[in-house]
């Protein structure tokens, strides 16, 4: 009877265990965030506008704080909001924002010195609307990054110096900077910021970087700025993915072959969409003018089915397995964004058009897969 008793006991011990030890895990997750728990492997971000700065945004104010510890300032840094005009500089927002993110301990990532595509006419453009002089431009650029970057000098830790230059064939853009000056605009951009503040770090960002033709194109870019002095300290890895892209070997080989270059890696601009890919193209075709082609594009106005919540929660744990798997070589992973409804991803190309990409829904909740993401890496 004793001996059966003290089974009973042990039985009851060992079940009370097991069972603490889920309470306390369960209890441990519930109470890490995402930064806590990536904490030495990577910097956890997200993109930071005005709005955050309000009253009214204590909701998304109280995520961006337990979750992420560095902010990309967008909108406010772009050449169209900082340099409108030849002779006007404005920094009012830029200032705000800046203070902010300051006052609040966390560091800044500019959004972004130039791009090829996205960038305010007048600098390539005289009086008359007529191109620039090679050297005309290229005062112009100076004069603009070094007044930009030297006004946030020693405040601003990583500026994306340089956005996106390449089409996805590895083939530069069809861009004025290019035109006029050629490729050395991307080093002359580079040689400006590091002219202006040395100490800060330099990004070069694009798009879809886990196409073999485009990573291609970017690591002979680099190696050839090597070659020439220029100094590129990260390749910013933009994150807009889907369901059905990047193929994560792909984008594996993208992480492993910027990093040979010496260079650290950041995940940019992430996000994941679940909604139908939108195809330019169809603009010129009779399909555009059909009611059923836009509807197509906006299936999960109502909410997201659970299926397909599942498959983007798998992407999502897929594309971070690879980043811990290569912790040792990314120094950063930014979301865009922080819950659902302040996602760009929304009303494009179709107005009212519902995505869900985010790792925070619209009620300012945390998706599970954020619980499963957690756990992922303190399990590493």
């Amino acid at each position: 009877m004793i001996k059966y008793v003290a089974l009973k006991i042990n039985k009851l011990k060992n079940y009370f265990i097991d069972w603490l030890y889920l309470f306390l895990r369960y209890f441990n997750t519930r109470k890490t965030s995402l930064k806590k728990a990536y904490s030495g492997k990577f910097l956890i971000g997200t993109a930071f506008n005005k709005s955050l700065r309000h009253k009214s945004q204590r909701k998304p104010y109280h995520l961006l704080h337990k979750h992420f510890n560095v902010v990309t300032i967008v909108g406010c840094l772009k050449p169209y909001v900082t340099h409108p005009s030849q002779d006007v500089f404005d920094f009012n927002e830029a200032d705000g924002m800046v203070d902010w993110a300051e006052k609040h301990n966390m560091p800044i990532v500019g959004h972004y010195l130039v791009s090829s595509l996205f960038f305010p006419q007048w600098i390539y453009s005289d009086k008359d609307g007529n191109d620039v002089s090679r050297e005309e431009l290229i005062d112009r650029l100076r004069i603009y990054i070094t007044t930009v970057v030297g006004r946030y000098k020693g405040r601003i830790h990583t500026w994306e110096a340089v956005h996106e230059v390449f089409n996805n064939d590895g083939i530069y853009l069809n861009s004025k900077f290019h035109s006029i000056i050629g490729e050395d605009f991307v080093r002359l951009s580079f040689d400006f910021a590091r002219q202006a503040d040395p100490d800060c770090e330099l990004c070069y960002s694009d798009a879809i970087l886990s196409m073999e033709a485009k990573r291609n194109a970017v690591v002979e870019m680099v190696k050839k700025l090597q070659a020439q002095g220029t100094k590129i300290d990260t390749i910013g890895m933009q994150g807009h993915c889907h369901l059905g892209f990047p193929k994560i070997e792909e984008m594996e080989k993208s992480i492993i072959a910027f990093h040979e270059l010496g260079c650290k890696i950041s995940i940019t601009e992430m996000d994941l969409s679940v909604l139908p890919v939108y195809n330019p193209r169809v603009l010129n075709t009779a399909t555009a003018l059909s009611p059923d082609y836009w509807q197509s594009l906006n299936p999960f106005s109502e909410g997201l089915p659970d299926k397909i919540a599942k498959m983007q929660a798998q992407k999502y744990k897929d594309l971070f397995a690879l980043f811990i798997k290569h912790a040792d070589k990314i120094d950063r992973v930014t979301l865009w964004g922080i819950t659902d409804d302040t996602s760009a991803k929304n009303d494009f190309p179709v107005i009212g058009r519902t995505d869900y990409p985010l790792l925070f829904d619209r009620n300012y909740k945390a998706k599970p897969v954020v619980k499963d993401l957690i756990e992922m890496a303190l399990k590493a």
